[in-house]
């Protein structure tokens, strides 16, 4: 019999329908689970997320400072349609802080909420915010003027910055308080500065490693005027006459409008600039003129007034005429002793000139106020082509009847 069982057993058929009735049996249980859970969560259950939800903070504000909550939070609700459709129009519900009983110092507290509908099941992320307690302290401090001399145009200096008010008073926690190592009213300068600087200025709280603190400051604002003026200095005007007036023409006398100027520049520059000049040229000038200059400034200095000066220039002019001195001598110059020179051409060994000059220059002048002359003293014995020299006043021009001459340089006998 037990033969049989067995075999009856090992045949594959009887495996299949076994596994066929136990995969019913599976099938039917998870069925029963669904009908069950469908049965115990009702149809009209949903979740929402809301984010940003503001968190208010319960303390005594009057005397202390609460750092550490966050300003909102995350709520993830979840219970009947209706319900949830109502807290996210109505937005009724309140999350909160209460430190209305901490004590000073650092705590973990619950964030919290209220005026909800029981029939919401409510997550808030964060749920909990590590607080700091502080005493609050209010102080006075001196306010400084945040201001950088790099941006002031070359030439142009500032004064002590004036601030209205000078002092602000500072309220925040006592060891925020005592970190304060500055309080700047932040001006807002763009490009070069010539001019006063006048303007509202937010202040600025920070600690010695200029890191910002997070106070309280009355006013946030002040008044902040940072006069700002040229470096200037007066120096006299200078002036550097050239060239040569024409024939005839006798500079007087040179007259400048103005006879100093002001400067601008760099401290440096200024302590080593004595002057500034305008410069004449007379050797075109036949009359009485009155010219337009500019005022030359050196290296270094930004800006000069005036900038241009009127030069007045007296002249007086005087004749001219023409003069013939005939038969000077030509003197030879440089002839060794053992030598002897005589002229070939002019064979007068004699020179004339014509000069030319004022009037009563020309009458006073003979043929003793000329020397005319020829050097030969690099000249060895032979015949030589020379040129023929001249001295004389300077204050007249001449004119040689010919430049050269022809000498004979020959041995003495013995």
């Amino acid at each position: 019999m037990d033969k049989y069982i067995n075999k009856f057993i090992e045949n594959p058929w009887f495996i299949r329908i076994v596994a066929l009735v136990v995969a019913l049996l599976l099938f039917e249980n998870v069925q029963d689970e669904r009908n069950e859970t469908a049965v115990n969560v009702p149809q009209d259950q949903q979740s929402e997320t809301i984010e940003e939800v503001p968190v208010t903070i319960y303390y005594d504000t009057e005397t202390l400072v609460v750092s550490g909550v966050p300003e909102t939070v995350t709520l993830t609700l979840s219970g009947p349609k209706t319900s949830l459709q109502q807290a996210r129009i109505q937005r009724g519900f309140e999350v909160y802080v209460d430190l209305t009983d901490a004590k000073i110092g650092t705590q973990k507290v619950p964030i919290q909420i209220r005026e909800i509908s029981d029939n919401l099941k409510v997550t808030i992320n964060p749920d909990s915010a590590t607080v700091s307690v502080q005493e609050k302290v209010t102080e006075e401090f001196n306010v400084e003027a945040e201001f950088s001399g790099s941006q002031l145009a070359d030439g142009y200096i500032s004064d002590q910055a004036i601030i209205e008010p000078k002092k602000v008073t500072i309220t925040g926690a006592k060891d925020i308080i005592d970190k304060i190592g500055y309080v700047k009213a932040a001006l807002d300068t763009k490009g070069e500065i010539k001019e006063t600087i006048k303007q509202k200025a937010d202040i600025l709280v920070l600690d010695n490693e200029l890191n910002k603190l997070n106070v309280v400051v009355e006013p946030n604002q002040v008044e902040v005027t940072i006069p700002i003026k040229a470096a200037s200095k007066t120096v006299p005007i200078r002036l550097e006459q050239s060239g040569t007036p024409p024939d005839g023409v006798t500079i007087e006398s040179v007259t400048l409008e103005q006879t100093e100027a002001t400067i601008i520049a760099p401290e440096e520059v200024l302590n080593r600039t004595d002057s500034v000049r305008v410069e004449l040229d007379v050797s075109k000038i036949e009359e009485d003129t009155v010219l337009t200059q500019p005022v030359i400034i050196s290296e270094g200095i930004v800006e000069v007034n005036p900038k241009t000066i009127k030069l007045t220039v007296s002249v007086s002019v005087s004749e001219t005429e023409d003069k013939t001195i005939s038969n000077l001598p030509i003197k030879i110059e440089g002839l060794a002793e053992e030598y002897m020179a005589t002229f070939r051409e002019p064979s007068s060994g004699s020179s004339s000139l014509t000069v030319s000059g004022m009037r009563e220059v020309l009458q006073q002048l003979n043929s003793s106020d000329f020397t005319v002359f020829v050097d030969v003293s690099a000249l060895e014995e032979g015949d030589h082509t020379v040129d023929i020299n001249v001295n004389g006043p300077e204050d007249i021009s001449w004119q040689l009847d010919r430049e050269t001459a022809r000498i004979s340089i020959t041995q003495k006998e013995a």
